[in-house]
């Protein structure tokens, strides 16, 4: 990917539970940042360049991707200072995403959005969801299912989970939340979310029968309703 310096950051996107920021670069561009010092951390933004790659070779419109390196300065002039705690602590390299112009407030700019394994990563989950249906025609989520039936022996023998899936103690987890199947289709109700198509992955395979049961991770294609 393209490596760019940013020179000066403009406004925060505070729809974004992970608090993007669009900044302007040294080759003229402006990005929307996603930043390193960011909740959800750094295998977020790499899972990210992942997608796109995909995501571009089956022919979807997607924004260019760059890498985007921030230095100490553009943190020192920030007023705001949940902005600059988070520009301190993404010094160095970040993913920055083209911005394209008028986009902010713009729905459905893209055919697909895709989130795979954030929602357990973010503080405002519903907020993202709200977000990737508006500026998305579809939106497709994917997260771990805490309802997995190995995952539930676990509880009944009072211990947090430890699997493939939930690979972390539960005093070293990067995830905030964790939820199942069955939550998941519940909220998209509520949030008025209408979805088109829902299965679960286990070990590498489909599982369209008792998915909250069988199933290690959740996987939901949606529309807005």
């Amino acid at each position: 990917m393209k490596q760019v310096r940013a020179t000066r950051y403009v406004t925060p996107l505070r729809e974004g539970g992970s608090l993007p920021g669009i900044v302007e670069a040294d080759d003229l561009g402006t990005y929307v940042c996603k930043f390193r010092g960011a909740g959800q951390g750094l295998p977020v933004l790499v899972a990210e360049v992942i997608v796109s790659e995909l995501a571009l070779r089956l022919g979807l419109s997607t924004p260019r991707l760059v890498v985007l390196e921030l230095e100490q300065a553009i943190a020192r002039y920030e007023a705001d200072e949940e902005v600059q705690d988070l520009l301190t602590a993404s010094i160095g390299l970040n993913l920055g995403v083209d911005f394209l112009p008028g986009s902010v407030g713009y729905d459905r700019s893209f055919d697909v959005v895709l989130q795979l394994d954030t929602l357990q990563h973010l503080r405002n989950t519903e907020k993202m969801l709200r977000e990737t249906a508006r500026v998305g025609r579809i939106g497709i989520v994917s997260f771990p299912n805490f309802a997995h039936w190995p995952n539930r022996l676990q509880v009944i023998a009072g211990r947090m989970p430890v699997t493939r899936v939930l690979p972390y103690e539960w005093y070293d987890t990067p995830n905030i939340r964790v939820g199942t199947y069955a939550d998941f289709a519940i909220l998209a109700k509520k949030d008025g979310l209408t979805i088109l198509d829902s299965f679960g992955i286990q070990a590498g395979r489909v599982v369209r029968a008792w998915p909250n049961l069988l199933a290690s991770v959740a996987v939901f294609k949606f529309e807005r309703g």
